[in-house]
C-alpha cells in the first residue's frame, strides 16, 4: 500500500492540553450564574463535541438545564472569558511540536479538524505559535462536525489533500468515528480527554508518545 500522504490532527486533548483554560472559562461563566464550578478532571469528558454541547452538559450538572435557545448566548459568554486567557495554562503535549516540525520539514501536509469554535482555535494556535504548521484548519463552522466524516474530508480539502491517503490522529471515540466515516486511517493517542473511558478506542493504532507517530503512520500504511 502507498504511504500516508496527509495527517489531520484533533486539537484539544491530542495536540494541546487545553483543559486548564477551558475549565477556567467555563467556571467563570458558571460562577456568574451562581452555579458550582468544576475540577479539571470533571471537565475532561465534556470536551470534544463543541462549546455548545460542553456548556449544555455543564449546566445540566449544576442546576437548571440550558435551554436550546440560550446556547448561542452562553457560548458567546464562554468565548468572552476564554479569549481573554486562551493559553495561560495550555501547553503542547510533550513531543508534539517536534513531530510537527519533522513532518513539515518532510513536506507532509498537516491539518487541524476540531469542533472548537474558530475564534478560540485561532487564538490558541497563535498563542502557542503553531499556526505555521498547518495547511488547513477546520472548526465548528465547517459544513459538518465530528463524528461526521465530512468534517475530516472538509479539512483535507482545505489542505489541498482531498485525493491523498490520509490519517486522523485523535484522543476520543468522536475522532475515531469521524476517521472511520471519512475512510481514513484512525490513530489514537493514549493521553487526552476520552469521552468514555470504559472501553478502548476503535483505532488502527494507539500511540503512547508523539515520537511513536512516524512509526504508526508506517504501520497503518501497510494495512
Amino acid at each position: 500500500m502507498s504511504a500516508i500522504e496527509a495527517v489531520v490532527f484533533d486539537l484539544d486533548g491530542t495536540l494541546i492540553d487545553s483543559v486548564p483554560d477551558v475549565a477556567a472559562a467555563v467556571n467563570r461563566l458558571l460562577a456568574e450564574d451562581g452555579r458550582r464550578t468544576f475540577a479539571i478532571e470533571e471537565m475532561k469528558p465534556m470536551i470534544g463535541r463543541g462549546a455548545g454541547a460542553m456548556l449544555e452538559k455543564a449546566f445540566l450538572l449544576t442546576g437548571a438545564p440550558l435551554e436550546e435557545s440560550g446556547v448561542p448566548a452562553a457560548v458567546a459568554r464562554y468565548l468572552e472569558h476564554y479569549l481573554r486567557h486562551p493559553a495561560e495554562g495550555t501547553v503542547v503535549f510533550p513531543g508534539g511540536r517536534e513531530v510537527l516540525a519533522h513532518f513539515t520539514a518532510d513536506g507532509l501536509p498537516l491539518g487541524i479538524c476540531t469542533n472548537k469554535p474558530r475564534a478560540a482555535t485561532a487564538s490558541v494556535l497563535k498563542a502557542l505559535e503553531l499556526e505555521a504548521f498547518f495547511r488547513g484548519v477546520s472548526c465548528d463552522d465547517a459544513p459538518a462536525r465530528k463524528p461526521d466524516g465530512r468534517h475530516v474530508r472538509h479539512t483535507l480539502e482545505l489542505m489541498g489533500a482531498a485525493e491523498l491517503r490520509a490519517a486522523l490522529v485523535g484522543d476520543s471515540e468522536i475522532d475515531m468515528a469521524a476517521a472511520r466515516d471519512a475512510g481514513v486511517a484512525a490513530i489514537a493517542v493514549s493521553w487526552g480527554y476520552p469521552n468514555d473511558t470504559s472501553k478502548p478506542l476503535d483505532a488502527d493504532v494507539t500511540i503512547d508518545r508523539f515520537s511513536d507517530l512516524p512509526a504508526a503512520l508506517e504501520t497503518v500504511a501497510r494495512a
